[in-house]
């Protein structure tokens, strides 16, 4: 079918059809030691030879990252999956102060959550690549 909602399409990847998002962080060699368990040195070596590297061999669509896909399915099925009507789905969106629309500043609690699947993609890459480079 020529549907492309919900797929990695090219014209996804180039036009974009939702929010875009830019996440990024300064962490101090002595955070990547002591929380990360790992040296700055091993996860710039794992993200080249893993994420660029590796991605690019294999032909990946949507973004260089180590497991992305697994962090966005982790916050739809949490916040949206099943309708948010759902009492679980319900509570997590108002936990994350996100539920419902906006009245006074139409888009807010989509660009929130957003920001939140952003941000929890950034931990899970650092997470899971700091344990392979440990």
């Amino acid at each position: 079918n020529f549907c492309s909602d919900k797929k990695p399409t090219a014209v996804n990847w180039i036009e974009g059809c939702a929010k875009y998002v830019v996440c990024e962080a300064v962490i101090t060699e002595e955070v990547v030691k002591k929380v990360l368990k790992t040296t700055v040195p091993g996860l710039v070596e794992l993200n080249m030879l893993k994420n660029l590297t590796g991605s690019a061999i294999a032909g990946s669509l949507g973004g260089f990252n180590n497991h992305a896909a697994n962090v966005v399915s982790a916050v739809f099925i949490t916040t949206v999956g099943g309708g948010t009507q759902l009492a679980s789905q319900s509570a997590c969106l108002n936990l994350l102060g996100a539920k419902g629309a906006s009245l006074k500043s139409p888009g807010s609690n989509a660009r929130l959550l957003a920001t939140v699947v952003a941000g929890s993609m950034l931990a899970g890459e650092l997470s899971l690549m700091s344990a392979i480079a440990a």
